[in-house]
C-alpha cells in the first residue's frame, strides 16, 4: 500500500472516482494541497467527504500570490482551525517563472513559514530554482521541526545540506525520465527515513512506461503505484520495500 504525500485532487472533475481507482490500484491515501484562496474549500470538501482517505493542506502558492486578497492570511489560519489535522502546503518560491517577484514571494512565504512553526505544522514547500531564497528566508524565519520539499529536483550537496535542517524529500514520478537520472542520484542521498512518494496529479507526468492509469495528457494519482515500483528499481529496494518504508515516514511526518 502506498501514501501519495502530495497532489491536487481537487483539479479533478470527478475527484470521487479518481479517489475510488487510486484505492483499486493499492494506494491507502493522500495529502491534497492547496494552492489559493479560491481551492481552499475545495480541498476541505474533500477532506470532508473522505476523512479516511484525504489529509488536507492549506498554503498560498507562489505562482498564485497576485490574487490574494488583503485578508489571506487571516483566512488561512480560519482553515487551519477548522481542520485540526492539516499541515501547511504548498508555499514556497519559484524562480523560473517571470512574476511575482522574489521579493514578492518572500513576503507571502515568511508569514506562513512562522505560522507551521508557531503551530507546530508540517509544511510543504515548492523550491524551483530559487534555492538560495529558501536559505536567506530559513536564516529570517526558523522552519518548523520537518518541512517536505516536494517533487525534489536538487543536487546530492542539497540533500546533505537540507536533511540537517529537517528537510524531508518526496519523489515524483516525473523523474523517471531518463533525462533526469541525476536526480535519482540525489535520491539515492536522501536518508531512508526522509523519503516520501508523490504524484502531484494531475502535473508531473511521469513516462509512459509508469502510466498505468492514462488520462486525458493528465497525471492520474492511482499511477503512484507503478512510480513506486520504478523508485524502488532505481534504488535498489524493490517497490514492496519502498512501500512500507515511505508509508512509515509518511504516517511520521504528517502525524
Amino acid at each position: 500500500m502506498f501514501f501519495d504525500s502530495h497532489n491536487h485532487l481537487q483539479r479533478f472533475s470527478d475527484p470521487a472516482r479518481i479517489i475510488a481507482e487510486m484505492q483499486e490500484a493499492g494506494i491507502e491515501g493522500c495529502v491534497v494541497n492547496g494552492t489559493t484562496e479560491e481551492d481552499w474549500e475545495a480541498v476541505g470538501r474533500l477532506a470532508g467527504d473522505h476523512p479516511d482517505f484525504v489529509r488536507p493542506a492549506f498554503g498560498l502558492h507562489p505562482w498564485y500570490i497576485a490574487k490574494r486578497s488583503d485578508r489571506w492570511l487571516e483566512r488561512l489560519q480560519e482553515f487551519l482551525d477548522r481542520f485540526p489535522g492539516a499541515s501547511i502546503g504548498e508555499i514556497g518560491f519559484d524562480g523560473w517563472i517571470d512574476g511575482p517577484s522574489l521579493e514578492e514571494q518572500r513576503k507571502v512565504f515568511l508569514p506562513q513559514l512562522a505560522l507551521a512553526r508557531e503551530r507546530q505544522l508540517p509544511v510543504t514547500i515548492h523550491a524551483l530554482k530559487a534555492w538560495d531564497p529558501l536559505f536567506s528566508a530559513f536564516k529570517e524565519e526558523t522552519p518548523p521541526e520537518k518541512f517536505l520539499l516536494h517533487s525534489f529536483g536538487g543536487s546530492v550537496e542539497l540533500v546533505e545540506r537540507l536533511a540537517p535542517m529537517g528537510a524531508w524529500f518526496s519523489f515524483s514520478g516525473y523523474f523517471l525520465q531518463p533525462r533526469k537520472a541525476k536526480v535519482l542520484e540525489s535520491y539515492k542521498a536522501v536518508p531512508l527515513d526522509r523519503l516520501l512518494l508523490e504524484t502531484d496529479a494531475p502535473e508531473m507526468m511521469p513516462p509512459e512506461d509508469f502510466v498505468s492509469h492514462p488520462l486525458a495528457g493528465m497525471n492520474h494519482p492511482a499511477n503512484l503505484a507503478r512510480i513506486g515500483e520504478g523508485l524502488g528499481a532505481a534504488l535498489g529496494i524493490g517497490s514492496a520495500r519502498l512501500a512500507e518504508l515511505t508509508r512509515a515516514n509518511h504516517a511520521s511526518f504528517f502525524s
